[in-house]
């Protein structure tokens, strides 16, 4: 197991790494290493969504089969149930394509052929109408459910580029509204590009019989529910403009931090749990107060990037699997203590 750490706090950064840059390498895990973001993804997209409603081109209240008619249907499925905040905030109840049984086939018993898989959006989309939803979200002002699914960021960037007057992908909408304007000098979409050209480490699982099998190269994360590349220090910069005013307004921020309970990472250390708002996680803190989370597993790949509520103080960690698939759980624990130490300012002033 490979892991880079990274502490922004008011006396600078703080940064530590274990393990080397691929299996046979002597070469440690570069200070920069880039990796697949996952599922932090959506946080950006999240704030695209979020930005296009500040400027009235869309409303969190929209309905998804307004923009995107007939798209979500069938088997139970309803579009005209379901709101823009819905998806952002996984109340939606919609099927999570990912544990679709054939999509999941492919991933674990046809890696090899399917690394550079590139389907649709829609297709994926098309994928979770072929099963019912979980529930379907109740009339406006109703307690609200919650159930975690990639598809529902895959229908709020579809919605996104509807929405966006100037015609836009996803992947430009983030890169015109926040790589650029944040400096993020290492944070990029490769779309279906497999390759990650900078300083990075590679990904590998024992595969049958023990021998390894290399995740690093593959397209199948490339939609808006996982398709960023960053750095640790990069996210870092991210969740402290999210926080300090730099990517949103005043009451666009106040609607992202409006949470429902979750049910899926272990208590924190504080002892409260937290809940899941428009695209990040509220958390929390053993001193008091909360930060701000949205993690990532992908293939092999693990982050965990978080943020103080006034933005002096992000912490990042990037884990990759060497051998086997990590003990999440187990993991979620261990960062969970580690952010509470490093955001309640233990150890560094």
């Amino acid at each position: 197991m490979n892991v880079v750490a990274r502490v922004d706090g008011p006396q600078g950064a703080l940064r530590a790494r274990y393990g080397t840059a691929g299996t046979g390498s002597k070469a440690p895990v570069p200070w920069d290493a880039q990796f697949r973001v996952a599922s932090t993804t959506k946080t950006f997209t999240a704030v695209v969504v979020l930005q296009l409603v500040a400027e009235g081109r869309l409303s969190l209240g929209d309905t998804v089969e307004h923009w995107l008619p007939g798209v979500v249907g069938g088997n139970g499925n309803d579009g005209s149930r379901i709101t823009v905040r819905d998806l952002l905030q996984q109340s939606s109840g919609v099927y999570d394509y990912i544990t679709d049984p054939d999509v999941q086939d492919r991933i674990r018993n046809g890696f090899e052929e399917n690394r550079y898989d590139a389907t649709p959006a829609g297709e994926l989309v098309a994928i979770a109408m072929r099963h019912r939803p979980l529930f379907t979200p109740g009339p406006a002002g109703s307690a609200r459910q919650w159930s975690y699914s990639n598809t529902n960021y895959l229908l709020a960037a579809m919605i996104a580029q509807k929405a966006d007057a100037g015609g836009a992908t996803w992947q430009e909408l983030v890169e015109h509204r926040i790589i650029a304007p944040l400096g993020l000098r290492h944070t990029y979409i490769p779309g279906e590009n497999p390759f990650l050209p900078g300083p990075h480490v590679r990904v590998t699982i024992d595969g049958p019989g023990g021998t390894p099998l290399d995740l690093t190269e593959q397209s199948l994360q490339h939609t808006a529910d996982s398709g960023v590349v960053s750095t640790t220090s990069d996210l870092n910069t991210f969740f402290k403009g999210l926080v300090t005013g730099k990517l949103l307004p005043v009451h666009q921020w106040r609607q992202m931090r409006e949470t429902v309970p979750y049910d899926d990472l272990p208590v924190p250390p504080s002892g409260k749990q937290g809940g899941y708002g428009l695209g990040v996680r509220v958390i929390p803190l053993t001193c008091g107060g909360v930060y701000y989370l949205h993690e990532g597993d992908g293939l092999g790949v693990y982050t965990r990037p978080a943020v103080s509520e006034d933005g002096r103080r992000a912490v990042t960690v990037s884990v990759t699997t060497t051998t086997a698939l990590i003990d999440q759980p187990k993991v979620n624990r261990a960062v969970q203590t580690l952010t509470d130490h490093a955001l309640c300012g233990r150890g560094q002033g």
